[in-house]
């Protein structure tokens, strides 16, 4: 395994969008790291950790919603220490404001849809406690052209513990690895259940942690909030006690998207970061994303798939985007791009398949992740679309076993890619690990596992209309950039772009 050099300084607070290179903004050190697979096991992390905060909690989100409860069920209570709390994440910030006197709670959500609020009963009661609060501020986040949004999804508990990946404290997201066909504690604030949901999220203690804080801060401050200093340092960290780390000792990488808006310069650390990591495979990719879309990213397999002896390429999506214009625009768009990969994949590398139930409910795969070879893994907010490369304001974390010091992650990625497979497919960890030592394929192993309970279903390809043709061709709903949203159709570049590998079929 051939080693990268060293990164160079990160950037100054003087400096801050400076990458320290094209796909990565800072490189830091975490003391501990873990992956946490679905909120239910995230809501009850994230809870523990809040309990031990004492300086500030910054939660930066596409969407929040306070009827949540941390915790498993909707009338759940626990007794940590005799001490009784709040479950509702409304009631929990503030009660946790009254015993810490020196607490700060930021919170910095997307502006679309902040009527909404209006239509979620209780929430905009607690709005209106966290407004009158002296410890808690809630700011809408603007900062960005229109037709963009913000999308990054990070806790950070007095820089020294912090979270990023996929889960948004909202809801319709608690769900555990076990996606039971009708589970009774996954349920609206309504009372009205909700499909089964998967999705994934990076804990980081140490720098790495204090370097997010950096990323949250500047957001803050771009959203048109104060300059927030950063949090003094402390004997004790926010990591949840009981959470025994994956990873310990290891360099994480943090990369970003975000458009040009006003003084800051456009960010596409995401994009480039997917074509170097697609390019380092020598073996196979495992990635989850909930839509593929992204024209990048699919020139970057499809030159992959082109070599003699390609990698194997295994994408774990949902069976259907969330929402009828999404279906529209991402479902057509992974289509036409997989339409395009075929002439490409003479070995037959490239698999998508979509995981359901034990009763065939197809589970929503909300996750963003990618393994490389075991020696990559990355999680972020960022899906494989276009807007994730160059509209959104993302932010992806990834750990490289090629970086100095980090050899020895190599076999905890290697069992959380056999954990994330295992509960696809509803077998035992240690089969799948057994059955993959004897050299048989991710493809091979799933297609040859029975279909009778929970499961991954192999994407079917069909025949698309020459309407839903347009519509992918123009990359309606995922442009690339912001002056691409409103540009007539005729004008649109779309999916096949003139000089990339993937080109308009004739």
């Amino acid at each position: 395994m051939a080693e990268l050099p060293l990164a160079a300084p990160a950037a100054s607070d003087s400096d801050p969008d400076r990458g320290v290179s094209p796909s990565v903004w800072r490189f830091a050190r975490a003391s501990r790291a873990h992956v946490v697979v679905d909120a239910a096991a995230y809501f009850d992390l994230m809870r523990d950790a809040m309990l031990l905060a004492r300086q500030r909690i910054m939660m930066v989100g596409w969407d929040f919603d306070t009827r949540i409860h941390l915790g498993g069920g909707r009338r759940w209570w626990n007794l940590p220490h005799r001490a009784r709390y709040p479950a509702r994440l409304g009631a929990f910030v503030m009660w946790l404001g009254k015993r810490r006197r020196r607490l700060r709670v930021k919170v910095l959500k997307w502006n679309f849809g902040a009527m909404k609020f209006v239509l979620r009963g209780s929430m905009i009661l607690d709005l209106a406690r966290w407004w009158w609060s002296r410890h808690v501020d809630f700011r809408f986040d603007g900062a960005h052209p229109l037709g963009c949004s913000h999308h990054q999804k990070l806790v950070v508990i007095d820089e020294n513990f912090a979270a990023c990946g996929g889960i948004d404290m909202t809801s319709d997201r608690w769900d555990t690895p076990d996606h039971l066909e009708h589970d009774p504690r996954r349920l609206k604030p309504s009372g009205k259940p909700y499909p089964p949901w998967h999705d994934v999220s990076m804990l980081v203690e140490g720098d790495a942690a204090a370097a997010l804080g950096e990323l949250g801060r500047l957001r803050w401050r771009q959203s048109g909030g104060e300059t927030l200093p950063p949090c003094g340092a402390q004997a004790d960290s926010a990591w949840p006690e009981r959470l025994r780390a994956e990873f310990s000792d290891v360099d994480i990488g943090i990369s970003r998207t975000r458009a040009g808006w006003r003084d800051c310069g456009e960010v596409r650390e995401i994009e480039a970061l997917f074509v170097e990591h697609i390019a380092r495979a020598r073996r196979f990719i495992y990635a989850e994303s909930q839509y593929f879309a992204s024209r990048r990213v699919a020139e970057a397999i499809a030159a992959r798939l082109a070599e003699p002896d390609p990698p194997e390429i295994v994408l774990i999506n949902p069976l259907t985007a969330d929402g009828w214009l999404q279906q529209q625009a991402m479902d057509t768009a992974r289509v036409r791009l997989m339409h395009a990969l075929e002439g490409y994949d003479r070995a037959d590398r490239f698999r998508v398949y979509y995981p359901v139930t034990s009763g065939g409910t197809p589970i929503y795969v909300h996750a963003k992740l990618m393994i490389v070879d075991d020696e990559i893994l990355r999680v972020g907010s960022a899906n494989m679309n276009n807007r994730s490369m160059g509209l959104d304001s993302e932010c992806d974390v990834f750990m490289d076993a090629a970086r100095p010091g980090n050899g020895h992650i190599v076999p905890a990625i290697t069992a959380l890619r056999h954990r994330l497979l295992a509960e696809h497919t509803g077998q035992p960890d240690s089969l799948v690990s057994e059955r993959l030592a004897t050299g048989i394929g991710m493809a091979a192993l799933i297609d040859s596992l029975p279909r009778t309970g929970k499961h991954l279903e192999a994407f079917a390809l069909r025949p698309l209309t020459d309407a839903e043709k347009a519509i992918a061709d123009t990359a309606l709903l995922d442009a690339e950039r912001p002056e691409e949203i409103f540009e007539p159709m005729a004008r649109r570049r779309g999916l096949f772009r003139r000089g990339g590998l993937l080109r308009r079929p004739e």
